[in-house]
């Protein structure tokens, strides 16, 4: 597996520290993207929040997933958050160790007050001093919150005297982006008031088990709560691994509602579903992967948006006309680029693939983040993208109709057949997933080399028909 050493720099510990006008929260930043560029320590927000307690208790919330391994518990993974200035909102992000629980606080316009929300990405530190101070405030007494360096710090800095260096691997990567595009496929599928949501979230299993971390759970709405039921039914979620959502706990008793989301169920697949709870001014969302010891990164869902040349041209340029919005209209991107709200579409998905958008279940819309480490791994390092591409280019793709023959490096031939426009394949990767995890390298190979055979056929029209405008001395 490949990783590298993810370094991130502050200019001190975050700490909260008490003040004559009461408290005051100071979280540091490092290195990040902002509308001026890349700078070293960037400036969010200076300001009250109107829920100290509930921000508390939501931040917490995403530094346990950051810091968390629900598979494979032995290991060693701990992140800092990340942070968005939206110019209305902040949003707080992490990713599990594991790869399978993406965390995000969203504190919204409401749950601040008394400054500008400025606009960027970067890592914010959540230390252990940090965690436990914040987990001693037990009132709503003001609270001054400061993401960035102070003021006066701005310009007498020396350079950054705290330093953590942490092992990030390219799957973690991958899952981080790839668990924004799997979301935006989700639909509202529940809604629990307060005291319904604290029932059910408190009926959950907290064992992390071997056992328990591989059982899938449905669950179905049923008047104002949510029923068990043993199969996936017409209208039920999938559960998968119930002990991951403990980070939810932090919050439950400010908690005022819990919407569910998740895709259409077909079958009794598991499948990756969206858990949040709303609270004063904010909103605390877990995304769970299809099973707790299968991470996001190996889903697949997105390869064909990565394997599309136009998705790729398509995604430069909308990426340049992103301005760290909160909600992206895809209708106003449409116009500005002149592209068909479909290509906009695939061009979000292969930008959220690199890290440089994320999804909101609760808005059914994309904002604009760019996450803080080297996106094009992404891309890079997705084995089973670069074998179809590598399959391409040794010509063993033959395509013949609907179906397609493809030689693999081991000489066997796999028939590719297309069956209204999805494709099934003779290997064992389709016949074990049957196509659950995205596209085997076949079919990927496949479709890569129709759009080639397409584009090759509109070039020689375009030659063809230059050439009888030629001869016709036109």
């Amino acid at each position: 597996m490949t990783r590298s050493l993810q370094a991130v720099a502050y200019t001190r510990p975050s700490a909260l520290e008490s003040a004559p006008d009461g408290r005051r929260l100071g979280l540091e930043t490092s290195r990040g993207a902002t509308p001026r560029g890349v700078e070293d320590h960037p400036r969010f927000f200076a300001g009250f929040l109107t829920s100290p307690q509930v921000a508390s208790a939501g931040l917490l919330a995403v530094a346990d997933v950051a810091g968390a391994r629900y598979y494979q518990r032995q290991l060693i993974a701990s992140l800092d958050p990340v942070v968005t200035g939206n110019g209305d909102r902040l949003r707080f992000e992490s990713f599990s160790g594991c790869g399978g629980v993406y965390a995000r606080l969203d504190v919204l316009d409401t749950g601040l007050d008394g400054g500008e929300v400025g606009h960027g990405t970067t890592n914010v530190d959540v230390n252990n001093p940090l965690r436990e101070a914040l987990s001693r405030i037990g009132s709503d007494d003001p609270l001054h919150l400061r993401v960035g360096p102070d003021e006066m710090a701005v310009t007498t800095l020396d350079g950054p005297v705290v330093e953590k260096k942490v092992p990030l691997p390219d799957r973690w990567l991958r899952g981080f982006a790839e668990a924004q595009v799997i979301a935006a496929g989700f639909d509202l599928r529940a809604e629990l008031p307060a005291a319904e949501a604290v029932r059910f979230l408190r009926s959950l299993p907290r064992s992390t088990s071997r056992g328990a971390s591989r059982s899938a759970r449905w669950v179905v709405p049923t008047g104002r709560g949510l029923r068990p039921t043993t199969r996936p039914v017409l209208g039920a979620v999938c559960l998968p691994g119930p002990e991951r959502l403990i980070a939810l706990q932090r919050v439950l008793r400010h908690a005022t509602a819990l919407r569910v989301y998740g895709p259409s169920l077909a079958g009794d697949t598991a499948a990756a579903s969206a858990w949040e709870v709303v609270l004063p001014g904010m909103r605390l969302t877990l995304t769970l992967s299809p099973e707790a010891s299968r991470g996001f990164s190996g889903e697949g869902g997105v390869l064909d948006a990565l394997a599309t040349d136009e998705a790729a041209e398509d995604a430069e340029l909308i990426s340049v006309l992103l301005s760290w919005e909160p909600r992206i209209d895809v209708g106003n991107l449409s116009a500005a680029s002149v592209l068909p709200a479909e290509r906009v579409r695939a061009a979000l998905v292969r930008l959220g693939t690199s890290g440089r958008v994320g999804y909101d279940t609760a808005e059914a819309a994309y904002f604009h983040r760019e996450l803080p480490y080297d996106a094009e791994r992404v891309e890079r390092h997705n084995p089973r993208l670069r074998a179809a591409r590598a399959l391409v280019a040794e010509g063993a793709v033959a395509l013949d109709g609907a179906l397609g023959t493809v030689t693999a490096e081991d000489g066997h031939a796999h028939r590719v057949r297309d069956d209204a426009g999805v494709l099934s394949c003779s290997c064992l990767w389709w016949a074990k997933y049957r196509g659950g995890r995205g596209p085997c390298k076949h079919a990927l190979a496949v479709r890569m080399a129709r759009r080639g055979a397409v584009a090759g056929q509109k070039v020689a029209q375009t030659e063809a028909q230059t050439e009888v405008l030629i001869d016709g001395g036109v």
